[in-house]
């Protein structure tokens, strides 16, 4: 018979090893399963920024589905017109590709030839000067030997030696490796209207039926955490869409001011990418520098480019930031940076956007589930 300080470690081992699978199996879901989570949030979001134009709609007496469909419908013309926006400018740039490509060549040639000019110099205040010997007499041509020259007679049905060489082009592995994931991409992206659509026209519907699958005080509490993650992830998506587009457009208008060209699709793109955590600065000077190539030719307008996205970058950060997003987020730093790497691991650069309205909605729960609150007091600031 098993003893019973053994059947009591068993189900400590039992007690200890469940939650550990269970994490285990949550985290090969969330990995293998990334491209189906990504469209799913992405779609979420959306429709909290769609929202409220719906309950807009809806308080003019537009049936619940219409205005999804309009609201739905409108989105996707104003995205319809800012992709023929950037289109117009992306064409003017693959056409002055050429005279980018140059540009780079000549500053790459230009930091080589100074890069070859210090180490010279280096070399020549460490290592000194060899001292001049005589040059060797002339060799004495009679005394050489001449090796008589070999015949080679080849062999007859001799078959020659034939190489097959391999097709392994780089490129065309890159292609063949990723075009499978860009097609699934491309698959799931394709459901993101009618995820948006049907999640804005079915809200009240997929709300009830949710609390059903509690009782009690346990669907008080869900409800509660409906409620906190859907005011936390609107606040969150809607200041940082409000907050994007600000320094979109401060930056488009600062950029035009100091005449730098496509200032339409370089404003956009460095405000939005001011936003990403942490790398913010770097991938919003990107850009703007990029067509600064063929514009400036000494480093004053560099300079100037650099001064406008870090004033903007600093601005949105220490000012507005905090108005719009910080006050409905509540994470501490430690959590946000720990946010970042775990998902930013499972799910790559989708991972580091989607980080931190995640790990604020988990918060969300937390607080409001009493089990789980020490998690929420430890996640928040």
């Amino acid at each position: 018979m098993i003893s019973k300080p053994l059947r009591a470690a068993e189900r400590e081992v039992r007690h200890t090893a469940t939650p550990v699978i269970a994490l285990g199996v949550a985290i090969a879901i969330l990995y293998f399963g990334r491209v189906l989570f990504i469209t799913s949030l992405i779609a979420v979001m959306l429709a909290f920024i769609l929202e409220p134009f719906v309950l807009l709609l809806m308080r003019i007496r537009f049936p619940r589905s219409l205005a999804s469909f309009v609201v739905c419908a409108a989105a996707l013309s104003l995205l319809y017109l800012m992709g023929l926006g950037a289109y117009s400018q992306l064409s003017g740039l693959a056409e002055d590709l050429p005279r980018y490509g140059q540009r780079i060549g000549e500053l790459a040639e230009d930091i080589s030839q100074k890069v070859e000019a210090l180490e010279k110099r280096t070399y020549e205040l460490v290592v000194p000067a060899p001292k001049q010997q005589p040059p060797p007499p002339p060799p004495d041509v009679s005394r050489k030997k001449r090796r008589p020259v070999e015949n080679v007679v080849p062999v007859p049905g001799a078959i020659p030696e034939v190489r097959i060489h391999e097709d392994s082009s780089p490129i065309k592995q890159f292609i063949s490796v990723r075009l499978g994931s860009f097609y699934q991409i491309l698959l799931m992206a394709s459901f993101v209207p009618f995820l948006v659509y049907f999640t804005l026209s079915w809200h009240d519907h997929i709300y009830r039926s949710f609390l059903q699958f509690f009782q009690g005080e346990d669907r008080t509490a869900a409800a509660r955490s409906l409620q906190g993650i859907a005011e936390m992830v609107r606040a969150f998506v809607v200041g940082n869409s409000v907050l994007g587009l600000l320094l979109a457009a401060a930056s488009s208008l600062a950029f035009w001011t100091i005449h730098l060209p496509y200032a339409l699709l370089v404003g956009p793109l460095s405000g939005f990418l001011s936003l990403v955590p942490y790398a913010g600065l770097p991938l919003a000077a990107l850009p703007p520098l990029f067509v600064a190539l063929t514009a400036y030719q000494s480093i004053s307008g560099y300079l100037a480019v650099v001064a406008i996205v870090s004033v903007f970058h600093l601005l949105a950060l220490n000012l507005l930031y905090p108005k719009f997003v910080g006050s409905r987020v509540h994470l501490n730093p430690l959590a946000v940076t720990f946010s970042l790497m775990i998902w930013g691991f499972l799910w790559d650069a989708p991972g580091l956007l989607l980080a931190i309205p995640m790990t604020a909605a988990f918060k969300a729960v937390c607080d409001n589930v009493t089990g789980l609150r020490p998690i929420g007091k430890f996640l928040g600031d």
